[in-house]
């Protein structure tokens, strides 16, 4: 059986975002993916909040480590309603959806 014990990356991602705004363009694709890196964000810290590693989120779900991996991906993949809820469900969580009206410019 697999090491199912989660174990922190340590990852500095302030040093990381600033390094690379330094890069053409990226200012905007970072922009227009926003959404879906706070989701990627909320999925990583509910997996990090339950203690499981993409290994024990994959077993509980019936799929593989590198399936986990694409769904906390940010912008490499767009995952159905369904498997969030399967997502949510394995860290212990209920998946919620909102529709917020958009601020007036």
């Amino acid at each position: 059986m697999t090491d199912l014990k989660y174990r922190p990356v340590r990852h500095d991602h302030a040093a990381f975002l600033r390094k690379a705004r330094e890069r053409v363009g990226f200012e905007q694709a970072y922009e227009e993916l926003a959404l879906e890196y706070a989701l990627a964000h909320q999925m990583i810290k509910a997996r990090a909040k339950a203690g499981l590693t993409q290994d024990a989120v994959a077993e509980r779900m019936g799929t593989t480590k590198s399936a986990i991996s694409r769904l906390e991906a940010a912008g490499k993949h767009a995952p159905s309603l369904a498997t969030l809820k399967r997502y949510a469900a394995a860290v212990g969580c209920e998946l919620q959806v909102r529709l917020v009206p958009q601020k007036s410019a």
